[in-house]
């Protein structure tokens, strides 16, 4: 008889909010979250690297990423407010960041971050340094097409021999896409639903079998045994009781 506390979680490990370029403040995702019976989310607003960053201000557009000077406001922010939703709704909320070199076509989630890391290095030494701080490290939609048939983030699944054991898990779903090829290569996985609206709620997300506190999440993502992936239709989420 197992007589852990181990349960499974309703997951949801890449949220964007208006830090970065999604359409919800902080304290409204929570909320819609919250509301909606989530046990475990991380928070990755984009840290861009300096070329798509010089394109939006050549453009006099607002840069859509953490800047590296307000870091620790931005952590900060998700410290408050996981201590409220934890409080109101029992929900663990993870500091993250979704680490964003479109020059370099590749997107990489961090889980559970500490410290700015520069998206203008290479994948090797951004996945160390997110190791190196205990966090981790996730390919982002690496197999993601769009309305035209473009793959841009498909550095990684180009390179995926190269880089993967290197990555705790790669994303075999996002949103409302499921990458076959993650699948197929027995990598370990994970499911988001790469969220900037309200209407990205009703998505793939991640069922995860594990204590609710933030060394055992990452623990179970990393061993990777007990992980489902699921896609939130219901108003409510299933009993997993």
């Amino acid at each position: 008889m197992d007589r852990s506390n181990k349960k499974w979680l309703l997951c949801d490990l890449h949220i964007h909010t208006d830090i970065s370029d999604g359409r919800l403040s902080l304290p409204k995702v929570i909320d819609l979250y919250g509301e909606k019976g989530f046990d475990v989310i991380s928070i990755t607003d984009h840290l861009y690297e300096q070329y798509t960053i010089n394109l939006w201000l050549d453009n006099n557009e607002r840069p859509c990423t953490v800047p590296k000077d307000g870091f620790e406001d931005y952590l900060a922010l998700i410290r408050t407010e996981a201590q409220r939703a934890w409080e109101k709704y029992e929900m663990l909320v993870i500091p993250g960041v979704e680490i964003s070199n479109n020059y370099g076509k590749f997107h990489i989630l961090a889980i559970d971050v500490k410290e700015y890391i520069d998206p203008d290095q290479t994948v090797e030494k951004i996945i160390k340094q997110i190791h190196d701080q205990g966090a981790v490290a996730i390919a982002g939609h690496p197999h993601h097409k769009d309305s035209e048939g473009e793959m841009p983030f498909i550095h990684l699944w180009n390179n995926h021999e190269k880089y993967a054991r290197l990555f705790d898990a790669w994303e075999v779903a996002n949103r409302d896409d499921l990458f076959n090829v993650v699948g197929l290569k027995k990598f370990n996985y994970i499911a988001g639903s790469d969220f900037h609206e309200k209407r990205h709620l009703y998505s793939w997300k991640s069922l995860i079998k594990a204590e609710k506190n933030i060394e055992a999440v990452k623990e179970a993502i990393r061993v990777n045994k007990n992980i489902a992936i699921y896609l939130f239709r219901k108003e409510k989420p299933i009993d997993m009781d």
